[in-house]
């Protein structure tokens, strides 16, 4: 295979799963940041550090709404046969991504930097943190708790364990060595 083609064929499979996750990831925005306000204005109103509070109430439930979106929809195709290790994964690092970024954020502006109020706390958390935080989660997600190499591998090995008495499959060659030869275009292509 040519570099030009495994590349065009990586950004084929990258670009869908890309804008899944994103989309994916609108919903959750959508999500936290209607909870966020709900809890901030309304809900924790007379709470002491109530921008905090919101602040880890709303990712959490992002984090919900996102891992069914990812799982049932971007990275279908690569979910793991274990959920429940899947799930620990994706939480794992949401909760890293998705809660400590935007709060590290959030304190900085609030503690900090001194910018109170319920704009700066939505700028720090909804625009700077979930920003910041969805470049590290799109990153672990692809390679880490969606990875194919580990899916295959994880599959592989249930595989063989279920599979140890059975016989492998002959292997067999058919058709010439040109055949078998990816074509890379045209020349000059």
């Amino acid at each position: 295979m040519t570099t030009e083609t495994t590349t065009a064929h990586r950004t084929a499979r990258f670009l869908p799963q890309l804008i899944k996750f994103g989309a994916v990831g609108a919903v959750g925005f959508g999500v936290n940041l209607v909870v966020f306000n709900v809890m901030l204005l309304i809900v924790l109103r007379n709470v002491e550090h109530r921008t905090i509070y919101a602040t880890i109430i709303a990712t959490v439930i992002a984090i919900l709404t996102n891992w069914i979106g990812n799982r049932y929809w971007a990275f279908s195709g690569q979910r793991q046969d274990n959920a429940a290790r899947e799930g620990v994964e994706f939480f794992a690092v949401s909760l890293v991504t998705g809660t400590g970024i935007p709060l590290l954020c959030v304190w900085v502006s609030h503690y900090l930097l001194g910018m109170v109020g319920p704009v700066a706390d939505n700028i720090s958390a909804n625009v700077v943190g979930l920003a910041v935080g969805m470049l590290f989660r799109f990153a672990l997600y692809r390679w880490w708790v969606f990875s194919p190499a580990r899916t295959a591998r994880a599959n592989a090995k249930a595989g063989t364990a279920d599979d140890a008495f059975t016989a492998p499959e002959p292997a067999t060659t058919t058709g010439s060595t040109l055949a078998r030869t990816p074509d890379s275009g045209l020349v000059g292509d």
